[in-house]
């Protein structure tokens, strides 16, 4: 396996190829040592996987409180950032001219949805927990949102499907109520490409952190990554 820096974020890609590839888009903290695992962690399973970084032009940054942070972010933006991922992994040598799938978690869960539904030339999705509604949740804003920066909300986007998806959530996440899972699962029928949701029983957000003990759920997580890998598997041949 090779791993380096790259211009949108980070590469990790087997050191034969070409591979299929992925564009992983990470959680409200940005590109960290979790998310470059995770991208390791698929280059070693024979993926070629493209980690964002979505804030790579934002400079010195803090995030002291995520539900802002995120609703501030222009999801048109990140998702240009998404499609110049997808166009990237067509090009670059490890991964040229295969497949491509896109997996994020929490607020790149949403990102992964969004971008099922609207950029071009994806094979696949993962969204793990991703965020799915603005009007309640981390995302709500009481005023309102600014339609330049979330002109969709992902339960509204959902119809659009654009390529197979394989959603996971967990049955007692704070953040995402089942109600807005199972209205994403009556949303996602209307699609033309087919979509599957897992809920998983005693997990809550994050449940695939291993870096947050209180969150990880480390039978779930092997589970859900090996449900992950078949999935991949069977559509970016």
């Amino acid at each position: 396996m090779q791993a380096q820096d790259a211009p949108l974020g980070y590469f990790a890609h087997p050191e034969t190829g070409p591979s299929p590839s992925l564009v992983l888009i990470h959680d409200v903290w940005g590109l960290s040592a979790h998310a470059r695992d995770f991208a390791c962690r698929f280059a070693r399973e024979g993926f070629g996987v493209l980690a964002l970084d979505l804030y790579r032009k934002k400079g010195k940054y803090e995030i002291t409180n995520p539900g802002e942070w995120m609703r501030a972010l222009s999801d048109p933006d990140a998702l240009r950032d998404v499609q110049a991922g997808i166009d990237f992994l067509a090009m670059a040598k490890p991964t040229r001219a295969r497949p491509t799938a896109v997996v994020g978690f929490c607020m790149g869960g949403m990102y992964a949805l969004l971008a099922a539904c609207q950029c071009r030339g994806l094979s696949a999705a993962v969204p793990f927990y991703g965020l799915l509604s603005h009007q309640h949740g981390i995302l709500h804003a009481p005023s309102g949102h600014d339609p330049r920066l979330k002109p969709v909300q992902p339960l509204d986007a959902a119809p659009d499907l654009r390529c197979p998806l394989l959603a996971f959530f967990g049955d007692q996440d704070e953040f995402i109520p089942l109600a807005d899972v199972e209205q994403l699962r009556a949303q996602l029928a209307k699609a033309d490409a087919p979509a599957e949701i897992v809920v998983q029983p005693g997990a809550g957000h994050a449940f695939m952190n291993d870096t947050r003990p209180a969150a990880f759920r480390p039978e779930i997580a092997k589970q859900s990554w090996a449900r992950t890998l078949a999935f991949l598997r069977e559509h970016l041949k």
